[in-house]
């Protein structure tokens, strides 16, 4: 059985949040990675292998190379859990801007 993966966990290094910056723009190849982030392509196969497993990158293969692409699933499991959040600073900043009109009254 494989262990849960915190996605948090996952997203906390810096390298792996620039990769997903990256693939947002569309597939790559680990060669493209790495000249377009200036990492090394040990470091940038890592961090793919992470965010394979984790299931925030899939990846096909191209001829000789491994193409990667951005899977959204993990990604709004997280957009769910930061939802409750949201609400209540948009609550709290609805209140300030009621707060501020009645000031300037």
């Amino acid at each position: 059985m494989v262990p849960a993966v915190d996605a948090f966990t996952v997203l906390a290094e810096p390298t792996r949040r620039r990769i997903l910056d990256q693939l947002r723009l569309g597939e790559s190849s680990v060669g493209e990675l790495v000249g377009a982030l200036r990492v090394s392509q040990p470091a940038v196969s890592k961090h793919l292998r992470v965010l394979r497993d984790a299931g925030f990158v899939t990846c096909r293969t191209a001829a000789q190379q491994r193409i990667y692409r951005i899977d959204v699933a993990p990604l709004q499991a997280v957009d769910g859990w930061l939802d409750p959040y949201r609400r209540l600073w948009a609550r709290h900043l609805d209140a300030l801007e009621r707060h501020l009109d009645s000031q300037e009254q």
